[in-house]
């Protein structure tokens, strides 16, 4: 599958990309990799995103998911 959406990881392993025009934050640990096409994850801001069609598309939103330490 190629992916439509750009996206990159930065050096604190936190991933993003350009969802339009915006830079979204897509993520930590719970960012798929590989990505494939029908992955869905919620984001720890709430976003839930899922592939379509070779593209990440925001979905939705929830409360972020409770952190445990």
């Amino acid at each position: 599958m190629e992916l439509k959406t750009k996206i990159w990881m930065t050096g604190a392993l936190e991933w993003f990309g350009y969802i339009g025009d915006e830079e979204v934050f897509l993520g930590k640990r719970n960012f798929p990799v590989p990505i494939d096409e029908g992955d869905e994850w919620t984001a720890e801001s709430g976003d839930i995103f899922k592939v379509i069609d070779g593209s990440i598309t925001r979905t939705g939103h929830t409360e972020p998911p409770q952190r445990y330490w």
